[in-house]
């Protein structure tokens, strides 16, 4: 899909103007706004006809489509209940919006917003979410496919808003929700890739190309002998067994003032696990592409907040490898050091993603962070506990945790506080090390949690735990999450500033 272009009109010049949808909303009662009725008038009574069959009630969620031989071709009727939502029946509207009108073949359309009895509080909130969801619905992966599905055919949205206030606010948040939602695309892309087009090295060059072009932004590539020579024998003990290099992959966006502590987003992007010697079973094996949806999901937030040019310091760090049985890869009960000193009993080669984190964590103090946020699809546990619907979020400290909780109510990409309590971390004990990197059957995304929790003592840090959120099995795909939460998250903190 080309990049679909938003904008803001008044109504009563955009009324002159043909257009192949209009997009009406419809209220249960079934009574036309003013906008309505001169659709209605145009249509030669097309619409009138339309509700009196029966097939379209105005409830939220609905939809009806109705061609028209007037200045609009067709007339998307858009259920909105009694008009006044709160923001779940807004979602609901604007994902119900965005299919329709990607389903359809237009390829421009005019909202009226007539019918709606938004709050000011709510504008920005809606407005920006309906460009996210089309920007998101939009998306088809192509990639390796010889005949992909079709792009969808539209190419420009235009609001109508005759409040000139409203309407300059209603042009920045469609702004932003589109670089939100090509954020979270972009995300999805990566994590769609399959492992042999995805490597720790691809990923290295979508850091660079975020980074050319942009005089605020700056990219590093750490090899594997940087790495060694900097005592990562943690994450290196992941890459042993592949002949695929590892990659450590800084990528710095300076738009915040000079000295600012920045924010540090950390992501694993294990492009491959197949649990190393610890191997895992053959089902499902391939869904271990998205093993690398963290890393995808912090270059996706990159782009949205450097595209967005917020007025922060944002520094992501991604440690990038593959995990693969072989005769040089590490075995069950093998000790590293880690980048900190920490000395590691790898008692399952599978728990592999706090292996490469903890480094990466460690190599995060240099910057003098504001806060770090690491971002992985740790552990099956947190599926087990959380489902699909919520990232786990754990944090070692409150403010922090609650900053990403709002970000993920605001942006609905929603997060569940997780304990992190001392009692967990004697399950991590070990004979002949400093610790396991496994800590037993019981609380296994809390004892993950714990060890990332060890190398994360000098500045606030959260994790959040996304094995269940960043990708789908049935249908199969990466969800792009969570790179809405992330977003929203930095906006509100250079809204703060």
């Amino acid at each position: 899909m080309a990049a679909l272009r938003f904008s803001v009109a008044d109504p009563k010049k955009a009324s002159a103007k043909r257009t192949q949808c209009a997009v009406l909303p419809v209220g249960n009662t079934l009574r036309l706004s003013d906008a309505g009725r001169a659709l209605e008038k145009d249509s030669a009574g097309v619409l009138t006809a339309a509700l009196k069959a029966g097939e379209f009630k105005g409830n939220v969620g609905e939809t009806l489509l109705v061609h028209s031989p007037g200045s609009a071709e067709r007339v998307l009727l858009l259920g909105v209940g009694d008009g006044k939502l709160a923001r779940d029946g807004y979602l609901k509207m604007s994902r119900t919006l965005a299919r329709a009108l990607l389903s359809s073949k237009a390829s421009d359309a005019q909202m009226h917003m007539g019918s709606l009895k938004v709050s000011s509080s709510d504008w920005d909130w809606l407005c920006q979410r309906i460009a996210t969801d089309l920007v998101y619905h939009g998306y088809r992966y192509a990639l390796t496919l010889s005949n992909p599905k079709p792009a969808p055919a539209l190419s420009r949205f235009v609001l109508l808003s005759a409040d000139t206030a409203l309407a300059r606010r209603a042009k920045s948040a469609l702004s932003r929700g589109s670089q939100a939602g090509a954020g979270i695309n972009l995300a999805r892309e990566l994590a769609n890739m399959p492992a042999n087009y995805c490597t720790p090295e691809h990923l290295a060059k979508e850091a660079r190309r975020l980074a050319r072009g942009n005089e605020k932004a700056s990219c590093k590539v750490l090899n594997e002998k940087a790495m060694a020579e900097l005592g990562m024998h943690s994450l290196l003990s992941v890459t042993a067994g592949t002949a695929t290099p590892a990659k450590l992959i800084v990528l710095e966006y300076k738009g915040g003032k000079r000295g600012d502590a920045p924010h540090v987003l950390v992501g694993k992007g294990i492009t491959f696990d197949s649990g190393g010697i610890s191997l895992k079973p053959g089902a499902k094996m391939d869904e271990m592409k998205f093993d690398m949806g963290g890393a995808a999901s912090v270059l996706g937030t990159m782009q949205a907040v450097m595209d967005m040019a917020l007025p922060l310091n944002i520094v992501a760090i991604i440690a990038a490898a593959e995990n693969m049985p072989s005769g040089t890869a590490t075995k069950p009960g093998d000790v590293v050091t880690s980048m900190a000193g920490i000395t590691i009993e790898v008692l399952n080669t599978d728990a592999e993603g706090r292996l490469v984190l903890c480094d990466a964590l460690t190599y995060a103090e240099r910057f003098k962070p504001a806060s770090v946020v690491d971002i992985a699809t740790l552990t099956g546990a947190c599926v087990v506990a959380l489902g699909s619907h919520a990232s786990g979020l754990y944090a070692n400290d409150e403010k922090l945790a609650t900053q990403l909780l709002d970000a993920g109510t605001s942006s609905h990409d929603r997060a569940w506080r997780m304990p992190l309590w001392d009692d967990y971390q004697r399950q991590l004990d070990s004979n002949f090390a400093d610790m396991g990197n496994i800590g037993g059957p019981g609380g296994g995304s809390v004892t993950a949690a714990c060890f990332l929790s060890r190398f994360a003592t000098k500045y606030n840090w959260a994790h959040l735990d996304i094995a269940g959120s960043a990708w789908d099995s049935a249908p199969k795909g990466a969800t792009g999450r969570p790179v809405g939460l992330l977003t929203q998250y930095l906006c509100d903190r250079a809204s703060a500033a």
